[in-house]
């Protein structure tokens, strides 16, 4: 049976879940958290590179700051793209003014900056606002 690996968005602990079980809201084997809980998870630098690199669904982050009007208007799509994505991927929020080192490292110039990762590796990038129904389509045309 194929499973997936996914990180806890409390605890950040590794959990498997069979494929076939994604949809019937897992739980953490730790912390009994929720696996998903239908919103994006905000991460420092060290939890954004552990569900980057230890996901195995896509990882959409959104780097952001709270000063930036534009960041603030896609907040509530990004949002809701969560749980309408969920638990087919997870969605996650980086502030670029908290985490400077990967904000720059990540080569981010703008924001807000989104970004899917699949497998630890980048897959697509997409700089500046859109509306939900752009997001929503450059998601999943990009996974």
């Amino acid at each position: 049976m194929e499973s997936s690996l996914i990180v806890c968005p409390d605890c950040a602990s590794l959990n498997r879940v069979p494929h076939a079980r994604l949809q019937e809201s897992p739980k953490c084997g730790k912390c009994r958290s929720a696996l998903f809980q239908g919103h994006p998870v905000a991460v420092d630098a060290s939890g954004f590179e552990r569900h980057v690199a230890h996901n195995t669904i896509p990882v959409v982050a959104d780097f952001w700051a709270a000063w930036c009007g534009p960041c603030k208007m896609m907040a509530p799509l990004f949002e809701k793209a969560a749980s309408d994505l969920e638990p087919d991927a997870r969605l996650i929020k980086l502030d670029t003014e908290a985490e400077s080192a990967l904000a720059a490292r990540y080569g981010i110039r703008s924001i807000p900056t989104f970004a899917i990762f699949l497998g630890g590796h980048e897959i697509a990038r997409q700089a500046g606002a859109m509306d939900y129904a752009t997001l929503m389509k450059w998601i999943r045309t990009s996974v």
